[in-house]
């Protein structure tokens, strides 16, 4: 029996609704929510990411800066927009477009965000927080990862959870969401002998490595919940495509639900930033 695909484009949808609902809210307060998008250099998945990231901001009702900048410009550069930013009271949320170019130092970048205005939850602050379940912005990825599993399965209590990968980005704040919702939790990587074994004791499996179709049916239990989080573009049959982590032909037959690639997880990301970044601003004019 094929499994449920999960609509990550309706569930972002409603995500989106909610922070609109609530960016209307401090509309009425006289606050207008704004996020500051930063892109350095000419990356074309880059440009794609930072165009839909504004037109959801717009849907949302939330002022979006754009500031694009030459592969040239320097670190210091950024430095001083960010500063710049920071200091802004227009703008609530502040997100610089990663992959940088190989001169800049993205974690001295990020590092430089306000913590309360770093809308894409990667400062340490914001992950030191989450690990120790305090309040938080939450990376987008992960947390729209976890309304996924929330509206396909409800309460998670007790569901034994593996993460296949370790990052800073997914992983590890995928871990820390689903302690935070009291589930067991396994985090699998390369050096782990045997990761699909463990991968098959799991309700849910999170797959988010960057390896196209790394996790085939041998990791998934009958009945398991699977996310994708991979987006792999290769090329096959002489032409190029998408795919996820996950290879989807197979799981679906074993999985009770699985997310697609794409329309999984990657409109969650961006529903997830427009949350993300309504809360920074209701946190910032201290409204509770």
């Amino acid at each position: 029996m094929s499994a449920r695909i999960i609509d990550g484009k309706a569930i972002a949808q409603k995500v989106l609704e909610e922070a609109r609902a609530g960016a209307a809210r401090l509309r009425e307060r006289g606050i207008e929510p704004g996020l500051a998008v930063v892109l350095v250099g000419e990356d074309p998945a880059s440009q794609v990411y930072v165009r839909n990231k504004v037109l959801k901001a717009a849907e949302a009702g939330i002022l979006s800066f754009e500031h694009r900048l030459s592969t040239t410009t320097s670190e210091a550069d950024v430095l001083a927009l960010i500063d710049e930013l920071n200091r802004r009271d227009d703008v609530h949320g502040i997100l610089v477009q990663l992959p940088l170019p190989r001169h800049i130092d993205e974690q001295k970048i990020i590092e430089a965000i306000r913590y309360d205005k770093d809308v894409d939850g990667f400062h340490a602050l914001n992950a030191g927080a989450l690990q120790q379940g305090r309040p938080a912005l939450v990376a987008c990825t992960p947390w729209g990862c976890l309304r996924l599993l929330k509206e396909t399965l409800g309460n998670l209590d007790g569901k034994h959870a593996v993460v296949v990968g370790r990052s800073n980005i997914v992983g590890k704040p995928m871990a820390a969401l689903l302690l935070r919702e009291n589930c067991a939790v396994t985090i699998v990587h390369s050096r782990v002998p045997d990761a699909a074994a463990l991968a098959r004791q799991a309700d849910i499996v999170v797959a988010a490595v960057g390896r196209p179709r790394l996790v085939d049916a041998h990791w998934i239990k009958p009945g398991a919940t699977v996310i994708d989080v991979g987006i792999n573009r290769i090329e096959e049959n002489g032409k190029s495509r998408l795919v996820g982590d996950v290879d989807f032909e197979q799981v679906k037959n074993i999985a009770a639900a699985i997310t697609p690639v794409p329309g999984g997880v990657g409109p969650m990301t961006i529903a997830c930033l427009m949350q993300n970044t309504v809360s920074a601003a209701t946190a910032q004019h201290a409204i509770y």
